[in-house]
């Protein structure tokens, strides 16, 4: 009996590996290489670079979630639009908060992967 429910634990792991993976990693592919492409533009468009700045993106979708990620660029974004309707994105606690962990995301992606 052991053996069957082991066997049956072996089988089912590579079904159970994407969908639990797929939670983990929200970030689309799009996304990613979008990241990547402007990491590699601004540092340097080589071998070393691609893998630095995949790495960077790898660490920064292990800390905040695709939807926090989004918001903090809208925000990042919407601080470069001059104009009244900008300014809550500059004064708001809670636009300063998400812009804030954002970037300790890529404080931590920076140390751990450049």
């Amino acid at each position: 009996m052991r053996r069957a429910a082991a066997l049956l634990a072996v089988l089912a792991a590579p079904l159970a590996g994407p969908a639990a993976a797929q939670e983990l990693n929200d970030f689309p592919t799009n996304a990613r290489a979008e990241y990547v492409f402007a990491c590699m533009a601004t540092n340097g468009q080589n071998r070393n670079m691609l893998d630095r700045c995949s790495c960077a993106i790898d660490q920064i979708a292990s800390v905040i979630t695709y939807e926090d990620y989004v918001s903090a660029e809208t925000v990042l974004a919407m601080r470069q639009v001059s104009g009244e309707r900008a300014s809550m994105f500059r004064g708001m606690p809670e636009m300063t908060e998400m812009v804030a962990t954002l970037r300790r995301a890529e404080a931590e992606a920076e140390i751990l992967c450049f």
